[in-house]
């Protein structure tokens, strides 16, 4: 199935439980209720699908445990009630069909999704009726709404190994590590799940206690819980890469890296990174004269360089930040570099970051969008893993910034999160 999925999406949606009634057919709306024993006096058939008042004073009515129960359902289901969210149910659902010994099941369950009225309808019955796909789709979901992952490339084509031992084994050392450096961890889960071509691991180790406020049976009050943090590794053995998404200290980075390689790939040690480790080559954008590299059916039409930053090879610590207003010049840039130049020596300077700015459409029907891109020297992109990110570094690749592994180290193209769907496009 072929998605326009929305940069931003996931930030610029917001729930409510009127909203939700509103978005949701009723005759899904019943069989929700009808499962939980609650508004079985309503005729959902008789009742408007864009007003649901009488539904919704009695839903105020119910007690905050009932509700509560539900309204945190509601919300899940309104996440994935989105073009992401329908590509990420269509990955766990081919996982888990290309299993049975149908061979058409997971496009038949595909075309099931695509018959359906709107991606609110697709999100229900697949909670409903499909629940077993549910827990992979949200992770999926979660995980391409990430940005800044962290690559480690040049490693052996080992299969992940998913056991409960090599798992566990993952889960004790994250536990451990956490727990001895920074006090945290105490406990640790790990969950696998395969995608496409890629190997996802969830892990979950336990934060700081913390205390926040809460209203539990109409009592307001200060109480302590037990959050977890997360760490996510998505590994390609084709490509003999690992990205790691960890938001907390650079300094976790490589031993977290090594974890998963002594433990999943069960190898002795992290192989060592080459003498040239960079994932991104900055070098080339300091010319003004650089052209980037695209398909044509891409969506893109114009890529510029809105901020450069060059560091000093010769005084540490030292740096220069170029940043223009390219609205009108889209070399106003360079024209600024260009100034600079001539009153200093910039040979000894190298681009160590920079912000790109490119205008692309991702609705056929709607004006072009201007996605940023911001990317750190040697491995940090803002990019996420979903379909647009992903357009977006092959971009990047073609351009020569982010080199594609050689021809005897990987497949041609990098493997893309998304399994095809032979589906017609499904239409919110």
């Amino acid at each position: 199935a072929d998605f326009n999925v929305q940069q931003g999406e996931h930030k610029a949606r917001h729930y409510s439980t009127r909203d939700f009634f509103r978005h949701m057919p009723n005759a899904l709306l019943a069989r929700y209720f009808a499962g939980r024993a609650v508004f079985g006096e309503f005729d959902f058939v008789a009742m408007s699908e864009t007003r649901h008042d009488e539904l919704f004073a009695a839903w105020l009515a119910l007690s905050d445990a009932q509700r509560n129960n539900m309204d945190a359902e509601f919300r899940d289901i309104f996440e994935m009630s989105c073009e992401k969210g329908c590509h990420a149910i269509l990955d766990e659902a081919k996982w888990h069909l290309d299993q049975d010994a149908d061979p058409n099941a997971a496009n038949g369950f595909a075309e099931m999704l695509a018959a359906l009225t709107s991606h609110y309808a697709r999100a229900m019955v697949t909670y409903l009726d499909h629940n077993l796909f549910w827990r992979g789709a949200t992770h999926f979901y979660h995980a391409d709404n990430l940005p800044f992952w962290r690559k480690r490339k040049n490693l052996p084509h080992n299969a992940a190994q998913v056991d409960a031992v090599s798992i566990q084994a993952l889960a004790n050392r994250i536990r451990t590590y956490f727990h001895h450096t920074e006090g945290r961890g105490n406990n640790c889960v790990v969950e696998p799940f395969r995608r496409g071509d890629l190997d996802y691991f969830f892990a979950y180790p336990e934060d700081y206690s913390q205390q926040s406020p809460e209203w539990v049976n109409g009592q307001f009050g200060i109480r302590p819980h037990n959050p977890a943090f997360e760490v996510i590794f998505v590994y390609s053995q084709s490509e003999g890469s690992l990205d790691l998404n960890y938001r907390g200290s650079y300094k976790a980075i490589e031993p977290l890296q090594a974890m998963f390689a002594e433990t999943i790939l069960q190898l002795p040690e992290l192989p060592p990174d080459p003498k040239d480790s960079r994932v991104y080559d900055l070098g080339p954008l300091r010319q003004r004269n650089f052209e980037f590299t695209y398909e044509l059916g891409s969506g893109i039409e114009s890529v510029v360089v809105k901020k450069l930053r060059l560091s000093s090879r010769a005084t540490r610590g030292e740096r220069i930040s170029l940043e223009a207003d390219t609205s009108q010049d889209p070399q106003a840039v360079y024209a600024l570099l260009d100034r600079i130049q001539t009153a200093m020596p910039m040979a000894q300077y190298s681009v160590t970051q920079v912000d790109l700015a490119v205008s692309m459409i991702v609705e056929a029907d709607r004006p072009p969008k201007t996605v940023n891109i911001h990317i750190t020297y040697p491995n940090s992109c803002s990019l996420k893993y979903d379909e647009l990110g992903l357009k977006l570094r092959d971009m990047l690749s073609a351009s020569g910034i982010e080199p594609r592994e050689p021809a005897d180290l990987a497949t041609p193209d990098a493997p893309t999160v998304h399994a095809p769907t032979p589906v017609a496009a499904l239409v919110e």
